[in-house]
């Protein structure tokens, strides 16, 4: 049965519940549901974090700031669209239960565009920097064995953040040392993993998985608070660890990275978008084809 529209707007947590279900109503499939209520949650908590008075659910003045605040943290022009449509559909919900009185959300006026014809230039670590951070990961006084894993897994195997989250125990082959992936589309992909990345899966499982109350569960990674890490997690940690090397650090920077870094040393492009699990060699070549800044800014050097 539906609910009736709201004459007070509830609290956020309320709020996100009443959202998935008025999606669960209009028939979307499972994994959008999933999709668009992580998205929103994100929005919520930027908004908690700012001190935002909650009675004011959405404003075009919270979504422009927040969309701000993905541009300046360095989000991938695909994740921030797709944050934009999922708050889109959130606007219009809220808009239907009578809880904002106007649409603040337009795609066409807000998506991140890139220009037509314009040259994809990727972000990806230099080594010195990836160096930093490996040497820093050593440190056990600041790094956990999960995290470290996590990282790890992010800069050698190239896995989408939602694929990290998503790694089951059944998914990992010690005797053949490789990591079976479920991407988009629910497409399957194998990656075969470094010594150092299988030695640190068998220790996390074999020691700090252990200790954990959902030891139980199918995931790899563990939460505190649940038998799966969740990937605004991931994207905690990784900022925390930013300001402490003094570069910024996000999931797709170490995906960028895995194929940059494969391309720098060789690797043919059909190999390099199977890894990735793109859906074409096209969409490698778009992103990866061309040098890094760092590279252009050394080859002009060189004149």
């Amino acid at each position: 049965m539906a609910f009736l529209c709201f004459k007070e707007v509830l609290p956020l947590q309320e709020l996100l519940g009443a959202f998935k279900q008025w999606l669960t109503e209009e028939g979307k499939s499972p994994k959008t549901i999933e999709s668009y209520v992580g998205d929103v949650e994100g929005f919520q908590k930027y908004l908690t974090e700012k001190a935002v008075d909650t009675s004011q659910p959405l404003s075009r003045f919270s979504f422009v700031r927040y969309k701000q605040h993905l541009l300046d943290n360095e989000y991938a022009i695909a994740t921030i669209n797709k944050k934009i449509n999922s708050l889109k559909v959130y606007n219009d919900f809220l808009q239907k239960k009578g809880m904002v009185s106007e649409s603040y959300i337009q795609l066409k006026r807000d998506r991140v565009q890139i220009a037509a014809g314009s040259e994809q230039i990727v972000t990806a670590l230099s080594e010195e920097q990836v160096e930093k951070l490996l040497f820093y990961l050593e440190d056990h006084t600041k790094v956990s064995q999960r995290n470290k894993l996590i990282a790890y897994l992010l800069l050698y195997t190239g896995v989408r953040v939602s694929e990290l989250v998503s790694i089951k125990l059944s998914d990992i082959d010690y005797l053949a040392s490789t990591l079976t992936v479920r991407g988009k589309g629910g497409k399957i992909r194998e990656i075969s993993l470094r010594q150092d990345v299988v030695h640190l899966i068998r220790t996390y499982v074999k020691e700090e998985r252990l200790k954990s109350k959902f030891k139980d569960s199918e995931y790899l990674l563990l939460s505190q608070r649940a038998p799966k890490v969740h990937r605004d997690a991931v994207r905690d940690w990784l900022a925390n660890v930013s300001k402490e090397l003094g570069f910024k650090l996000h999931p797709h920077l170490f995906r960028h990275t895995f194929c940059t870094r494969l391309l720098k040393k060789g690797v043919d492009l059909t190999t390099v978008s199977k890894l990735a699990g793109h859906s074409t060699v096209n969409m490698t070549a778009k992103f990866y084809i061309q040098t890094t800044r760092q590279e252009k800014m050394d080859a002009v050097q060189l004149l």
